[in-house]
C-alpha cells in the first residue's frame, strides 16, 4: 500500500512519521512549499514535490492534511485517479470530494500537533468516515494499527467533537498564554504554572469536570475577584476574566 501526503504542516508531519514507524510506505509528499516537503520526505524517505501536477496517480491512499480554505481547491485541481482520498478535518464535510472522485472518506486523529513535539498515538481517537463499505475497512485497519481508540462518526457528529476541542484545547492553551504573560511582567517563570497544570488535566480522568472546578468564581467571591481585575491593565483580559468566571458560577449553580 502507498501512501500520498497533501501537505506537510503539523498534523501531517506528525501522522506520517507515525505511520512510516509503523511500517507504512509514504510515496510522496505535497506542499506548496517545496522545502516543507523535502524536509518531511527526508525524514520518510518519499519523494517530494510543490506542484500539484506531478502527484503519483497510482498510489492507494491520499491524504489531505491541509487548512479547511485550501481544502476543496487543492482537490479540484488534483488528477482524479482510483485512489481513496482521505481529508483529516475536523469541521469539513466528507461530501468535499463528491465529484471529484469514486472513493473518499476522512481519518481525522482527534489531537494537537506540533512538527517538534512527538505524540503518544496508542491513546489518540481516530474519527473515520467512508462513502463506501469497503473502504471504512482500509481505514480501520489502518487506523487501528496507530491506536486502540477508533469511531466512525459522520460528519454532522465529527463538527462538534471538532468545537469540543477548540474549547478543551485551543482555548485553554491562550488562557496558559495569558497565565505565562502576567507571571513574565512580574519576573516570574511561568514554570510555576506546571504543576498546576498537570493536576488540572488529571483530576478529570478520575472526576467529571463540573466537580473538579475550583477557585473564586465557583462561589462568586467578589471581594477576592475585584482584587484580581484591579491587577489587570488589559480591557481583553479582563473581559475574559468576567465572562469565564460568569459562566463557571453558572454552571456550578446551575441557574
Amino acid at each position: 500500500m502507498i501512501i500520498v501526503f497533501i501537505g506537510a504542516g503539523n498534523l501531517a508531519t506528525r501522522l506520517s512519521l507515525e505511520m512510516h514507524r509503523a511500517g507504512m510506505t509514504i510515496g510522496q509528499v505535497y506542499s506548496r512549499t517545496l522545502e516543507h516537503a523535502q524536509q518531511l520526505a527526508r525524514k520518510i524517505g518519499a519523494d517530494a514535490t510543490d506542484q500539484l501536477h506531478e502527484i503519483r496517480t497510482d498510489a492507494d491512499i491520499y491524504i489531505f492534511a491541509l487548512k479547511d480554505a485550501v481544502l476543496e481547491e487543492v482537490i479540484s485541481k488534483m488528477t482524479p485517479n482510483k485512489g481513496l482520498w482521505v481529508h483529516t478535518a475536523g469541521s469539513m464535510p466528507m461530501d468535499i470530494f463528491k465529484g471529484y472522485v469514486e472513493r473518499y472518506g476522512v481519518l481525522y486523529p482527534f489531537q494537537t500537533f506540533s512538527k517538534g513535539k512527538s505524540v503518544v498515538f496508542d491513546e489518540v481517537p481516530f474519527l473515520l468516515e467512508s462513502h463506501h463499505e469497503k473502504d471504512a475497512k482500509i481505514l480501520k485497519r489502518i487506523a487501528n494499527s496507530l491506536t486502540t481508540d477508533v469511531w466512525f462518526l459522520d460528519s454532522e457528529k465529527r463538527k462538534y467533537v471538532h468545537l469540543s476541542g477548540v474549547y478543551a484545547c485551543n482555548f485553554v492553551n491562550h488562557i496558559y498564554v495569558l497565565a505565562s504573560k502576567i507571571l513574565e511582567e512580574q519576573q516570574i517563570p511561568s514554570d510555576i504554572l506546571l504543576p498546576l497544570i498537570t493536576e488540572t488535566a488529571e483530576k478529570i480522568r478520575t472526576l467529571p469536570p463540573v466537580a473538579a472546578q475550583t477557585g473564586p468564581a465557583v462561589r462568586y467571591d467578589e471581594n477576592v475577584m475585584n482584587k484580581h481585575l484591579a491587577l489587570l491593565e488589559d480591557t481583553c483580559m479582563k473581559d475574559i476574566y468576567l465572562m469565564l468566571s460568569k459562566s463557571i458560577y453558572k454552571t456550578v449553580t446551575n441557574e
